[in-house]
């Protein structure tokens, strides 16, 4: 079927689909379209607008529903209305969808937004749509557009995701990239309690959120979402640093002094005590606790955060994760401390109503008494966060400023930053 003949067909199913998407709601005088039933004031103002766009229309009786669930077919319908992806012909969509769907799907399979390998037992076309599936859909649909939004996608498949379900279960790994771009875009957000929900359904007012969102942000380039970039960075390296403007330090032969030089490399401390490595080094953009400018912050500080060092303008929180395992028994906090003197291989724990929301591990607040605590058993790798701080805007010759990690004779890890 032609790109044209498509086109004209899911014109005619929209209007023979009446039933399925129902009338649009009462027009006003300036146009506006009003509906029966109450909106919700969060998605008020994206319901009028995909309304007036004709993406999405009430029932029979002129209520929109905002609370009902959306269909796999009615959202792929109203994403291949909203999205000037171009047709791919040479991707083949389902031959077998019963009912009035089956052009629309398959539209939204030539734009790039549902693979049909995805539904080897059939599409079931009125099955409720998941957060999972709506990540998935809109991410593929930004990468069949612009390659960067694919390489976007392989960046972020071993990233660290800022949802819930990272650490306390019920995202799989293959998710990673869909949720991580419809985060890192803006295009989806986690709950207040921080889960992403990957298996909850679809509220139509969600969706008409979603879709406004998209049409926003269809022609815009990967690059242009700063927390897209950080995940992205996270991802290949371990750290954000670059994507905040940090520059590697730079060895006497050019060499840079990258994250990915010491990433995970086992480090004994002093006496033997014990073994750690470094695994990921997260910088957060705040000097309050109240300020929080990027994504990985708000999973590590909140309204209620506090640690050691006390937020000041021109520094960023640091967050480390290690894993740490003890060489002896009952390790007591002053060993911890002194076990070397690279003050980023023994950060201290810091206290955030995040490390509940988010399924975090770290050291006890202000350490505590380590052994009482059974935080570390001998023999046992333990993986946690430790929080320090890094300087920002001092000389490059002041040895205080960005942060420096040497786990052995060459490598080093070391970044600067001159505001």
């Amino acid at each position: 079927m032609t790109s044209k003949s498509m086109m004209n067909t899911l014109m005619a199913s929209v209007v023979a689909a009446g039933c399925l998407f129902g009338a649009s709601g009462s027009a006003s005088a300036e146009g506006v379209i009003n509906f029966k039933d109450q909106l919700p004031a969060w998605a008020k103002s994206d319901i009028m607008y995909v309304a007036a766009k004709g993406y999405m229309k009430g029932d029979e009786s002129g209520k929109f529903n905002p609370n009902a669930t959306i269909s796999r077919a009615e959202f792929a319908a109203i994403l291949a209305r909203a999205s000037n992806n171009a047709h791919d012909a040479g991707r083949t969509g389902f031959g077998n969808i019963p009912g009035w769907s089956q052009d629309e799907v398959n539209i939204a399979v030539s734009k790039g937004f549902i693979s049909p390998g995805d539904y080897p037992n059939g599409f079931n076309p009125n099955a409720p749509l998941t957060r999972r599936e709506l990540a998935k859909w809109v991410a593929s649909g930004l990468a069949a557009k612009d390659d960067d939004f694919k390489k976007a996608l392989s960046d972020t498949a071993d990233t660290l995701v800022p949802v819930a379900e990272y650490y306390k279960g019920g995202l799989n790994k293959a998710d990673y990239p869909y949720v991580s771009v419809a985060l890192g875009t803006g295009l989806m957000g986690g709950y207040p309690d921080g889960r992403f929900g990957p298996a909850q359904t679809t509220t139509r007012a969600e969706a008409a959120v979603i879709l406004r969102r998209f049409e926003s942000i269809q022609d815009k380039k990967a690059d242009a979402f700063q927390d897209l970039k950080e995940m992205r960075e996270v991802g290949l390296t371990g750290t954000n640093a670059i994507s905040l403007g940090f520059k590697y330090s730079k060895y006497d032969d050019v060499r840079e002094a990258t994250f990915t030089s010491i990433r995970n490399v086992p480090v004994t401390l002093r006496n033997n005590v014990a073994k750690t490595k470094v695994n990921r080094f997260i910088l957060v953009n705040a000097s309050k606790a109240n300020d929080v400018k990027n994504l990985y912050g708000k999973m590590f500080v909140d309204k209620s955060y506090d640690s050691a060092f006390k937020m000041q303008k021109d520094r960023y929180e640091v967050f480390v994760e290690y894993a740490f395992t003890s060489n002896i028994e009952n390790m007591d906090v002053m060993t911890y401390l002194n076990s070397t003197t690279s003050t980023y291989l023994t950060l201290t724990g810091f206290k955030s109503g995040t490390i509940d929301k988010y399924g975090i591990k770290t050291m006890p607040y202000l350490m505590g008494t380590i052994a009482k605590d059974k935080f570390f058993k001998k023999g046992v790798e333990v993986k946690f966060w430790g929080n320090g701080f890094v300087r920002s805007n001092l000389p490059i010759y002041d040895t205080h400023n960005g942060a420096s990690i040497t786990v052995s004779e060459g490598k080093s890890f070391s970044i600067y930053k001159l505001d």
